[in-house]
């Protein structure tokens, strides 16, 4: 009797322990050793990101949705995601109402060399501030900072009058001349950018290069701006993306001889909206003749950024961690 009372109360014991541990070890899967390890925390944070995702690639899903659908399809309030039927016809109409080709080719002129010659100058302008000592570095450093303080709308007047005077107004001079002295769009932070990316490099390597009789222009061009490629391609990506989409400057300084992607989609929406509309939903104010050629006609502006970014993205995220933009 007392050996078989030892057994009952020694498995007892045992058995205890071991739901004790099975209880630990579940409550260490969901809550973790640490707060954010565990099951519970993952999930939240999870749940978090797919929630933030789906708030910023819904009006690209709308987009996508809407230009592959048909006049019944948007008039119908039934049909929402996926239409019945894929309407191309869209697409097609956006493509002639852009004028696609010479539009493109005319955004791709200004994007990409105001890009190239923006990150030039602004890497010349950002080492001379960030390593060199000369009179008056400080009160440049102060105007630029004031460049990028002022807004485009106050200086837009004076710089429509004299580029009338010089005689480059409908002409992709009015970006490509101030993007070649760094003055462009969002020239100053792209000059204070690499001015904080050459002010964390060593000044062993200046000494090195000084001591083997290497001039200033080559100890830029050949050590310093080959460092710089982590801010080349984050100032080359922001640049080329905000002259890709540039609307406010353009609609001032070019006409109708010469429109990048941008004016045309302005002047297709002004084209569209002769059109008669009918407007659906309480309010809404939708017009389902237009509303799929201009979500078409949105796509395909968008389309090649989202390419070159999906591209670069890898380098573009390096640089954005190498530059300090993130701290």
């Amino acid at each position: 009797m007392k050996l078989s009372k030892g057994y009952q109360q020694a498995k007892s014991d045992l058995d205890q322990k071991l739901h004790s541990r099975q209880a630990q070890r579940i409550k260490k899967m969901l809550i973790g050793q640490h707060l954010n390890d565990g099951w519970l925390a993952k999930i939240f944070i999870y749940f978090l990101l797919a929630v933030i995702a789906f708030l910023y690639l819904q009006p690209l899903f709308y987009m996508m949705s809407t230009m592959v659908k048909s006049v019944s399809d948007l008039i119908d309030p039934v049909v929402q995601w996926i239409p019945r039927k894929i309407h191309g016809q869209n697409l097609a109409d956006a493509w002639r109402g852009l004028r696609y080709p010479e539009a493109f080719t005319n955004t791709i002129v200004i994007a990409l060399s105001c890009s190239v010659l923006q990150v030039v100058s602004c890497a010349i302008t950002g080492y001379a501030l960030g390593r060199l000592h000369f009179p008056g570095k400080t009160l440049a450093f102060i105007l630029i900072i004031v460049t990028f303080l002022v807004p485009p709308q106050i200086t837009i007047i004076p710089m429509y009058t004299v580029f009338g005077k010089l005689g480059w107004l409908n002409t992709p001079l009015v970006f490509i001349i101030p993007a070649l002295f760094g003055q462009g769009l969002r020239g100053a932070l792209f000059i204070i950018i690499f001015r904080q990316f050459f002010l964390t490099q060593p000044k062993a390597l200046e000494e090195a290069a000084k001591m083997d009789g290497a001039s200033v222009f080559r100890l830029f061009f050949r050590i310093m701006l080959p460092l710089a490629r982590p801010a080349i391609i984050v100032v080359f990506l922001f640049s080329f993306i905000w002259y890709w989409n540039v609307s406010y400057e353009a609609s001032m300084f070019l006409g109708k001889d010469f429109q990048p992607l941008s004016l045309r989609l302005s002047m297709m929406q002004q084209e569209l909206m002769g059109n008669s509309a009918i407007v659906y939903g309480a309010g809404a104010g939708k017009d389902p003749i237009s509303e799929g050629p201009k979500m078409a006609a949105a796509f395909l502006i968008i389309f090649p950024p989202l390419i070159i970014y999906t591209i670069t993205q890898r380098w573009f995220t390096e640089g954005i961690e190498r530059t300090g933009l993130v701290e």
